[in-house]
């Protein structure tokens, strides 16, 4: 099969290239996924899960890319709950090759149902920021109805995702970002937005929690805003600072097949919409991976066409 894989830590996104690898394995309780349209993250060349299995073991050469939409083709000794033919979406683990490729083997409990009326390069948008969204928001930032939430970085992936379903469960919602994501992120529901480059940070006032995407001084200078009780998240990296009366998480995203049903269901009724950037074939990955400056939503690849 083709795929893009990488083999030297020290040749970062240069080091990506097209190649042929041999056809995956389905381990047991994995299935193998035809891929028709996968995500990738521009900073996974630096997980130390690109460039090693579980026990440390070096696994080079790696294939990137940890979001997927595709349709299951095998089915690995024990597997239940998934069958042959179904289309799915969801996350690869860290740990083990990426959907950057015409097929992957993944645990099957990490992958969901996917409508039959959801594209794949729709699909592909949502693992990663559907749940880091919810897991952040409501299991690490137990947002409540009525309370205040500053999102940060509001019209990315992540963000707005937040914010939408911030908005839908009764809270007020402040959204950050970059003058030109104003009208962005008042559209995905935000009450107020904040320009980082012209607003006071602390012209948001108290809040309840603050959902950090951006890490940094932005992350620091915002536990003073954390009202007492309240709470910081952050997936950028682990907090410095603490909310003098509050507390600050950081976490990294698990696989969820029965929330990516519900954010499937969400996206399928049109209570939920992704930012689908440019969508590019297996080829042009490692360009993808090098496109420079901000870009206007997620870049996806898209693998096989077709349903």
């Amino acid at each position: 099969m083709h795929a893009i894989t990488v083999s030297d830590p020290h040749a970062g996104l240069a080091g990506l290239t097209l190649t042929t690898q041999p056809h995956p394995h389905a381990a047991e309780n994995d299935v193998i996924v035809r891929v028709h349209a996968a995500g990738f993250t521009p900073g996974e060349l630096d997980w130390p899960g690109t460039w090693s299995d579980r026990s440390g073991r070096d696994r080079t050469p790696s294939i990137p890319g940890h979001e997927l939409s595709g349709v299951v083709t095998e089915l690995g000794y024990g597997t239940t709950g998934l069958t042959i033919g179904q289309r799915v979406f969801g996350l690869c683990d860290w740990s083990r090759n990426g959907a950057l490729a015409e097929y992957v083997a993944v645990e099957a409990r990490n992958l969901a149902p996917l409508p039959a009326d959801i594209d794949h390069t729709v699909a592909a948008t949502l693992p990663i920021s559907g749940l880091t969204a919810w897991q952040g928001i409501f299991e690490h930032g137990r947002l409540e109805t009525g309370q205040t939430v500053l999102i940060h970085g509001a019209a990315g992936g992540v963000g707005s995702i937040a914010t939408q379903l911030a908005r839908e469960a009764g809270a007020r919602v402040i959204g950050t970002g970059r003058p030109a994501d104003r009208e962005t992120v008042l559209d995905l529901g935000a009450d107020t937005f904040l320009d980082l480059d012209a607003d006071q940070l602390e012209d948001a006032g108290e809040v309840d929690l603050v959902f950090d995407v951006i890490g940094g001084d932005i992350r620091d200078r915002s536990t003073a805003l954390v009202r007492a009780g309240g709470t910081l998240v952050t997936i950028a990296s682990p907090p410095s600072l603490q909310p003098e009366n509050g507390r600050a998480v950081f976490f990294v995203v698990e696989a969820d097949r029965n929330r990516l049903t519900d954010l499937a269901l969400r996206l399928r009724d049109g209570r939920l919409r992704t930012i689908l950037g440019a969508v590019r074939p297996l080829a042009e990955a490692p360009s993808a991976f090098n496109s420079p400056g901000r870009t206007k939503g997620k870049t996806i690849i898209q693998v096989a066409e077709g349903n």
